[in-house]
């Protein structure tokens, strides 16, 4: 594995943080303030949540084995568990955090 130079590795961050701030910048520049946003861009709005979340779940999931070592009760309980709790506090920064604890919690202590 090479490792990156000084200057590289500025260059890199540099190029990193620029490509972040003009995402940002377009934004803006394509919708101002006060001019309504495109139907479809609403309905992007709408829609990529979940298709993000649905993404998410598929991705976190796919390494599961059910046939073997804790047949991924760990998995499923924290699934549960995040769903409950978001459905308790609607509140996607602590489902995401509680539901990782718990499942830290269950394959460091439990399974």
């Amino acid at each position: 594995m090479a490792t990156l130079t000084t200057w590289q590795l500025l260059i890199t961050v540099i190029a990193v943080a620029g490509g972040t701030a003009l995402t940002g910048f377009i934004t803006f520049l394509i919708f101002p303030q006060g001019k309504e946003a495109p139907a479809f861009i609403k309905r992007l709005q709408s829609l990529l949540p979940c298709a993000i979340i649905g993404m998410l779940v598929v991705y976190c999931m796919r390494n599961v084995d059910v046939f073997s070592g804790s047949r991924g009760m760990p998995e499923a309980i924290a699934a549960i568990g995040i769903i409950l709790l978001h459905f308790w506090r609607k509140n996607s920064m602590l489902s995401i955090l509680g539901g990782t604890a718990l499942y830290m919690v269950l394959v460091q202590f439990v399974f």
